[in-house]
């Protein structure tokens, strides 16, 4: 499970103007139109092909709770692409993006500073290019420790150095022990 995808991907889907099907039925008949028939949706999830048309006439209601999950996992990550490309585009050159974390930080910072790492509660509005290499990052695919690399970029110019006004000798942010770690457009 990755704390920072996920994060991103919970943002961006509260930007969607209708909900996805809930049912297994509906979401198994929209699985079967995004990939054109019913042998792709049956590799897609590991069922048989004769499953997945029992979903489509509801024939089955009740799936596995493992089958569930993934069906509700494609359904999502296929979901209103048109939109979620306009609001990670939107966040991506005039919006930004707003991280709320608590988590441990601490920096590198010149001798004689007090740069011990401490439990800080932190809601901050990321200006645009960072969410951009954000989004960017996770679209080429990119590990939970690189995407939090951008993040504790983007909070030491952000939060420690407040955009070049202070704090100009900090060397590097340390961003570990996240408890919480929320997104939001």
């Amino acid at each position: 499970m990755s704390l920072f995808g996920d994060g991103l991907d919970a943002a961006v889907q509260k930007a969607f103007t209708r909900p996805a099907p809930k049912s297994a039925g509906a979401q198994m008949r929209y699985l079967v139109k995004q990939l054109k028939g019913t042998r792709a949706v049956a590799q897609m999830l590991r069922i048989s092909q004769r499953t997945v048309e029992r979903y489509v006439k509801d024939q089955i209601k009740k799936p596995r709770p493992d089958l569930a999950a993934r069906m509700e996992a494609e359904v999502r990550r296929r979901w209103q692409p048109q939109i979620r490309a306009r609001a990670r585009q939107k966040a991506a050159t005039n919006g930004g993006i707003v991280i709320d974390t608590r988590a441990r930080l601490g920096y590198t910072a010149p001798i004689g500073s007090t740069d011990q790492d401490r439990e800080r509660h932190l809601t901050v509005a990321l200006p645009p290019q960072y969410a951009a290499r954000l989004f960017d990052a996770q679209e080429q695919g990119a590990s939970d420790q690189r995407l939090q690399e951008i993040a504790a970029e983007a909070l030491k110019e952000v939060y420690f150095q407040d955009g070049g006004r202070r704090a100009g000798s900090l060397e590097e942010v340390r961003f570990t022990d996240i408890e919480h770690l929320e997104f939001d457009l």
